[in-house]
């Protein structure tokens, strides 16, 4: 193959990377926090913990988990926590004890929270205690065996820790009652662990790190398998685009998305390898908060999406910030919007970074040189990986050169590369149809140009994506369908300024008195809040193929 993009690399950006240069993301850690040891290495919620404090707790929490009964090598861990000082301790601890994590999104249903851990196979679960009454509901259906439940303030200093703790559960009553049996406390399984054995586990860098919950290409949420390799690859290949500018023990990393999504958990990782001090928002959503946090900081770097970035732009105070020390501002999870793009170079003076990526990917592709305007790609190729244009029959397309009609270099984009996932957990038949002679089908449609610039310009299937998270309508259709009021439904994405798309639900009534509103309290308790219908339409009919299949094209039309 003919890897065209090479030539539009910025200079000195190498083509291939060492995917091996660390035997495990464990050894990493271990690595970094030898290096860094008394340098700052996360902050939230006003206090700050060490690279030695990191390692310390998470061998604690390794060793916590090595010995309860049932754990093994290879178990699986949930996870199932906004960004807090305890995620990234029981992400390593679980990594260093051989273990598999499996990040759960906090705000999931009852249903949807079940259907991970029945196909996790998870048989042990941190989750913090806002949630655990989603857990109570449905645990009895799952392999889950072990608790550890964790409140927002449990790694904070005395009183902080306290008042935190008082004012989320008395206060704010944001934790509603619940009972799980045998439950311990995050703090509890720390002050075990550090009393107990740690036995350092050889692993392997082909041994899964992480099973990433993802709509994939199509249906259901599926676990794309993300070996210590992948990650580790993706670290070195992001590493090397954004870090020209880096000093060692320096940089100040914003990280407002939630960790438990692909982008900021790689992109976490990838910051330790210098020393940095990631600063974790636990409510980005609370703006004018969130804006109160940067102005504390000289930071460095940000990662985020369009939203977010929309978001701070039109928040008070933000326009008064100190952008001076900003290096490196990485949009991705959906597509960069041209205003908002423009508009923050003209306020903050600095670009964002238009990158690309997908779970199945660990997630990231491509991405834009540093320092370059908005020019709706999504850039180029990271080093150690190739792309492919490919038609229906899975016959490589022409880069288009901009003669001729760009049409006929436009087909589904497929990736290779060390990043790539293993396949799909216990799902055989999704994998093959992901994965072809080496190659992901990502399902996206676009076409590369003669510069090695990739462009996406459509979704083979009907995803929406809703503020950088997949929707998948199969699942939506599916929800508001087993409503006894609902004949048939078809769900499609509509433009959406805040978010990007939203869901919209056309239904055919079963019961005349069907409302909007009690459509949209059915699916409030059914569907995270990002997956939720934020339109209702009724119709007598849906249009439909010759053999029954509805027609969402029609819909969206």
């Amino acid at each position: 193959m003919d890897k065209i993009w090479l030539d539009s690399y910025p200079t000195g950006m190498p083509a291939e990377i060492d995917a091996d240069h660390f035997d495990s993301i464990a050894d990493l850690l271990e690595k970094v926090a030898g290096k860094y040891a008394d340098r700052p290495a996360f902050h939230n919620l006003g206090h700050t913990i060490s690279y030695t404090e990191l390692e310390r707790l998470s061998r604690g929490f390794a060793a916590f988990l090595q010995g309860l009964p049932g754990m093994a090598r290879a178990s699986r861990v949930a996870i199932m926590a906004p960004n807090l000082l305890q995620y990234p301790v029981a992400l390593f601890g679980i990594l260093r004890a051989g273990m598999t994590v499996v990040n759960v999104n906090p705000l999931y249903t009852p249903r949807e929270l079940e259907h991970q851990l029945k196909d996790s196979g998870a048989t042990a679960i941190v989750i913090i205690e806002n949630f655990a009454s989603v857990l109570q509901q449905v645990i009895a259906n799952t392999p889950v065996r072990h608790v550890i439940t964790t409140q927002p303030g449990d790694l904070l200093p005395v009183p902080k820790r306290w008042l935190v703790n008082f004012v989320v559960k008395r206060v704010k009553k944001m934790v509603p009652a619940w009972r799980l049996d045998g439950a311990l406390g995050f703090r509890a399984a720390l002050e075990r662990g550090a009393s107990a054995p740690f036995t350092p586990v050889a692993i392997s860098r082909e041994d899964i790190a992480f099973l990433q919950y993802t709509g994939g290409t199509t249906g259901v949420s599926k676990g794309a398998i993300l070996t210590h390799r992948n990650i580790l690859a993706n670290l070195e290949q992001t590493g090397v685009w954004v870090s020209a500018s880096f000093k060692e023990g320096v940089e100040i990393v914003v990280a407002p998305l939630p960790m438990y999504h692909i982008f900021c958990l790689t992109s976490t990782l990838s910051f330790l390898k210098w020393g940095c001090l990631t600063v974790l928002i636990t409510n980005p959503r609370d703006m004018p908060g969130f804006v109160d946090e940067l102005r504390k900081w000289k930071w460095t770097v940000m990662t985020g999406v369009n939203t977010l970035f929309n978001g701070l732009l039109n928040t008070p105070g933000f326009d008064q910030l100190d952008f001076t020390a900003v290096k490196v501002v990485v949009g991705g999870g959906a597509a960069v919007q041209k205003p908002v793009a423009e508009r923050w170079q003209q306020l903050t003076g600095k670009f964002i970074t238009e990158a690309y990526g997908l779970t199945e990917a660990s997630p990231g592709v491509c991405a834009n040189p540093l320092a370059s305007p908005w020019n709706g790609t999504v850039g180029l190729p990271f080093p150690s990986t190739e792309v492919s244009i490919r038609d229906g029959d899975f016959n490589e397309l022409p880069f288009w050169t901009g003669d001729g009609e760009i049409e006929k270099a436009t087909g589904e984009l497929c990736v290779r590369g060390p990043q790539v996932m293993k396949g799909y957990w216990d799902n055989p038949a999704e994998s093959s149809a992901a994965l072809r002679e080496g190659w992901l089908m990502t399902g996206d449609i676009g076409h590369v140009d003669a510069r090695g610039y990739v462009t996406i310009t459509d979704r083979k299937k009907d995803m929406i994506l809703v503020s950088g998270f997949n929707v998948y309508p199969n699942e939506i259709e599916s929800v508001v369908a087993a409503h006894p009021g609902v004949l048939e439904c078809g769900v499609v994405g509509i433009s959406d300024s805040k978010s990007g798309e939203s869901v919209k639900v056309v239904i055919v009534k079963k019961d005349p008195a069907l409302t909007k509103e009690a459509v949209f309290e059915y699916c409030s308790a059914q569907l995270t809040g990002y997956k939720r219908p934020r339109h209702v339409e009724f119709r007598e009919a849906l249009p439909k193929s010759p053999i029954g299949k509805v027609l969402r094209r029609e819909l969206r039309e």
